[in-house]
């Protein structure tokens, strides 16, 4: 892997969801996966010792020979300075937690720490969906639950939660009534799932008033089947990276964001 990879420029980029923890050796000039997938589920309950030892085994099965290669890793939370201050689909524990210091001690290296949803939005800027393109895009993922990224002239405005915006009378959030575990749970089709869906990305709109929608997670390899359904004023696509953003983007924050930005369209 070394001789292959020596000329490139690689990073390894670990995506930590409600569901799985997937990684992957990334070439951050193309934006593509240089090694196959790993992939292992999350442990039941999400602790963070049980979370850390599933993160070393994904590493480990990398083979990643260079020790200087950098790391990146994604995690489905607020992330301030380090610290994770919510805890969507994984431990309470998490909350208020030194999230990044403990990696990096478990790990023994430094990391690049951020949301998983944001770190999407960074692969879709640099090599996907939202890359040169002007104004306000809003990516989410749909997934075990709805993460989000907003970006404006290709910056992120972290942290943006939109998928715990409230339903009004309703006890429940946006992602447990229109995530793609919702469809799921409830078994709905895909018909029935879009009016969902309708009604969160006409919510989205009103707003946001966004010039893009971006709509990832691993569900967007099925994007023919809902987002046509959709009857909005903002065009809506399919992220470029689908369910490989986050570990594309995680390894895309050991690169400055700001010099692999392409020049803005006209």
């Amino acid at each position: 892997m070394a001789t292959e990879t020596a000329a490139k420029k690689t990073a390894v980029g670990i995506d930590i969801g409600g569901t799985g923890i997937k990684g992957a050796l990334v070439d951050l000039d193309e934006g593509t996966l240089l090694t196959d997938r790993v992939k292992v589920a999350t442990p039941t309950g999400a602790e963070p010792p049980d979370v850390l030892k599933a993160v070393k085994e994904v590493f480990a099965r990398l083979e990643v020979e260079d020790s200087a290669t950098p790391l990146g890793v994604a995690f489905p939370a607020i992330v301030k300075n380090g610290r994770t201050l919510s805890a969507a689909n994984v431990s309470d524990k998490w909350i208020g937690f030194e999230a990044e210091k403990f990696f990096e001690d478990g790990l023994g290296r430094e990391i690049h720490f951020a949301n998983d949803a944001d770190v999407a939005g960074i692969a879709e800027v640099r090599y996907g969906a939202a890359r040169g393109k002007d104004g306000l895009i809003l990516l989410t993922t749909l997934g075990t639950g709805i993460g989000s990224a907003l970006l404006y002239d290709g910056v992120l405005i972290p942290n943006t939660e939109l998928g715990h915006v409230q339903r009004a009378e309703h006890k429940h959030d946006a992602e447990h009534y229109a995530a793609y575990s919702a469809m799921e749970r409830e078994k709905l089709d895909f018909p029935k799932w879009a009016k969902r869906l309708q009604w969160y990305y006409s919510y989205l709109e009103f707003l946001f008033s966004p010039d893009l929608f971006i709509v990832g997670g691993g569900v967007s390899k099925h994007a023919d089947e809902f987002l046509p359904l959709l009857d909005l004023h903002t065009p809506i696509v399919p992220a470029v990276h689908r369910n490989n953003a986050g570990i594309i983007g995680a390894a895309a924050l050991a690169a400055p964001i700001r010099e692999a930005l392409p020049a803005r369209t006209a």
